[in-house]
């Protein structure tokens, strides 16, 4: 599969942006696109493959997907072009009885973060959503859980679908860093990015980051800087105590 990087062209309607985003082998920047009410939508949302559809409505973004992974997995029925025969290092994977299924998955996302005085617990289910329109779920399993367990269940992609079909990231996704440790992976509900577990050639550990697993530092999608979160090896993996920022709201 070769690599691509997404254009984007926006289509303003009174204060509603619709932005349409489609692969390319163009390595040009992405077009700047503006809302009716003169506000700029963050580039990062630019780099978000055409499996998501993303809509700017006022003060919020909206993020929509089937939430069907653009990889193969051994999740798929084995009918499917996308069905892949698990070929990762656990040695003690063992496959889940679930299958995956397409999803009416939303985000409502705020598009300028508030940042909390205290972290704001996230919920089970999507806490996020990745760049190739995958559901980002936090570090427990049902019932709130260690994923101790459930890891064995993780395809060598690192994800798995839960039992209604919603194939979903819990850590890392190597899909979405096999070229780069430091790519941009995704962004939570509160509208903070997820990076991979990578920052300036170093690799992060949850030292480096607070109790939400985040931190403040520049970006390739932010040079002045933002507050951003880390995937990394060891729990909680890619978010610690709560969302960072004011989260928005999902439905699937």
């Amino acid at each position: 599969m070769r690599s691509t990087r997404p254009w984007v062209t926006g289509l303003v309607i009174g204060s509603v942006i619709s932005i349409v985003v489609a692969s390319a082998c163009s390595d040009s920047s992405a077009a700047e696109v503006t809302g009716g009410n003169g506000t700029t939508v963050p580039d990062f949302y630019k780099s978000f493959s055409s499996l998501v559809t993303v809509t700017v409505e006022g003060t919020t973004v909206v993020l929509k997907s089937n939430g069907v992974p653009d990889h193969k997995s051994p999740y798929f029925p084995t009918s499917s072009s996308q069905y892949e025969k698990y070929n990762g290092v656990n040695a003690n994977f063992h496959l889940a009885p679930n299958s995956i299924s397409e999803q009416q998955l939303t985000l409502r996302i705020p598009l300028t973060p508030t940042k909390l005085s205290t972290p704001s617990p996230t919920p089970l289910g999507p806490i996020g959503i990745a760049v190739n329109g995958v559901a980002i779920f936090n570090q427990y399993a049902g019932g709130g859980q260690p994923l101790t367990g459930e890891i064995d269940s993780f395809d060598q992609y690192n994800g798995h679908p839960q039992q209604m079909g919603q194939y979903h990231y819990h850590a890392e996704p190597y899909w979405l860093t096999r070229q780069s440790k430091e790519a941009l992976v995704g962004v939570l509900l509160d509208g903070y990015p997820v990076y991979g577990p990578m920052e300036n050639g170093k690799l992060v550990s949850n030292t480096d980051l607070d109790s939400a697993h985040g931190h403040t530092g520049v970006t390739k999608e932010f040079p002045s800087g933002i507050y951003h979160y880390h995937t990394t090896g060891d729990a909680p993996y890619i978010n610690g105590s709560g969302f960072a920022g004011q989260p928005g709201t999902v439905t699937r």
